[in-house]
């Protein structure tokens, strides 16, 4: 019987890198236990007052006390827009003039906004600039809609941190490829690298002198961990950079500050009305977003700029304390490896190109720890489960063939064992494949 084909695009298409090993690792018949830091798949709880929600979904205030699931309308719950409001508040940001939508997560938020600025679907025009290293998910987006990506890259530098590259740089690539607007990850996914608010405002100076869009990513703000108030391009106002109001983007999730990843609520928010309405109309199609989500995530409406500061805090320390025993660890065990500087968001990456030859690669080191790595530590059959970083670069750029993205997610027993595995599985890799 000869069955219909698949369409190219599905036949092209290859797993996240960042669900790549998960997914390998499910099919090994061994039973061997994975420490997985490839996805940020945080595992702290929710904050509190998200809990206490969850937990009395049937209560006589909720809109679910008789058992009833309806709709929302397209754009989401009022109280769920006041809560990213609320949050970007709480953070310095002038909300006064803000339009919020509600997402199916940060991911479709991405979507949506690539839909909204660049060009029509295989045409290369308009594309999105990205800094590279990226988040892998915003190419993927612009690939399933046919839309174009373009890229300006950066280096580890000497003392370990990701910087932007230099604006010249930048402005080059702008005339050059004519994008129609332009990334930033101010906490950033995946290096850690964070951008103050003068690196924001640089960059908002292009957008206005070449009339691009300025797209945000704010899923990790407020986890920063040097000495730098909290940045966001919500601070910024006319008086600051003339011309940037109307042409801000900014995209919100529950997923990594708030611990609710498997809730999948996010938000579009904008200072332009005519993107809010268009993007809203766009995702008509979709209905709306999981109601229950959106109620538990309402329930950061009520909370007072106090509050969000104290649980803030509570993350910074979190975090802190576990990327820098990382960073310790490592040091120690693999002196010659290049460990990207966390002062921001939950990520590190690891380049151990002084460690290998010119044959190594990552993608081929994180599939061996995911079918057959295995390293005993005290009765434990491990493995450990990474990202390979060239998932992360969006043009041919070989500094991806040795790094590997590491997330902070893990108990922070696990994370303790992560330098351990990480060492013995690479020898075990180079040994086997001499």
């Amino acid at each position: 019987m000869v069955l219909p084909k698949l369409s190219e695009y599905f036949v092209s298409r290859e797993p996240s890198p960042i669900r790549l090993a998960q997914i390998v690792h499910m099919s090994r018949k061994d039973k061997v236990e994975a420490i997985n830091v490839a996805i940020g798949n945080v595992s702290l709880p929710m904050h509190p007052a998200m809990q206490r929600r969850m937990l009395n979904l049937g209560a006589q205030d909720s809109p679910f006390e008789n058992g009833v699931v309806k709709y929302s309308a397209t754009v989401g719950f009022d109280e769920t827009n006041e809560a990213f409001l609320n949050i970007i508040a709480a953070s310095g940001g002038k909300v006064k003039n803000l339009y919020s939508q509600v997402t199916d997560g940060g991911s479709q938020a991405m979507e949506l906004v690539i839909l909204g600025v660049c060009g029509d679907p295989g045409k290369n025009e308009k594309p999105l600039l990205l800094i590279d290293p990226t988040y892998t998910n915003y190419v993927s987006m612009a690939e399933r809609t046919g839309r174009k990506t373009v890229s300006v890259p950066r280096y580890i530098r000497a003392n370990s941190k990701f910087t932007i590259p230099d604006l010249k740089e930048i402005e080059n690539v702008i005339i050059k490829l004519k994008p129609s607007a332009i990334l930033v990850i101010p906490y950033d996914n995946p290096t850690g690298h964070f951008y103050p608010m003068d690196d924001i405002i640089k960059i908002a100076k292009l957008a206005v002198k070449y009339n691009l869009w300025l797209i945000s990513d704010e899923a990790y703000r407020e986890l920063v961990y040097i000495d730098s108030e909290a940045s966001t391009i919500w601070k910024l106002t006319n008086t600051d950079v003339q011309g940037i109001e109307g042409r801000r983007i900014g995209i919100e999730t529950s997923s990594k500050v708030w611990n609710a990843c498997g809730l999948r609520i996010g938000a579009i928010v904008t200072d332009n009305k005519d993107f809010h309405t268009k993007a809203v109309a766009e995702n008509t199609a979709n209905l709306c977003s999981n109601v229950i989500g959106q109620y538990i995530f309402g329930a950061l409406a009520h909370e007072t700029a106090e509050d969000l500061e104290a649980w803030y805090l509570k993350q910074r320390i979190y975090y802190k304390g576990i990327g820098d025993n990382l960073r310790s660890e490592f040091k120690k065990l693999m002196p010659d490896i290049i460990l990207s500087s966390p002062d921001s968001a939950i990520y590190t990456v690891i380049d151990v190109k002084n460690s290998v030859d010119s044959n190594f690669n990552s993608m081929d080191f994180v599939l061996y720890c995911a079918e057959q790595g295995l390293v005993n530590v005290d009765g434990r059959k491990l493995t450990l489960l990474v990202s390979p970083m060239s998932g992360f670069y969006n043009s041919n750029n070989s500094q991806g063939a040795t790094q590997m993205r590491i997330a902070f997610v893990e108990s922070p027993e696990n994370m303790k064992l992560i330098p351990l595995l990480f060492n013995e599985l690479l020898k075990e890799y180079l040994s086997s494949n001499r």
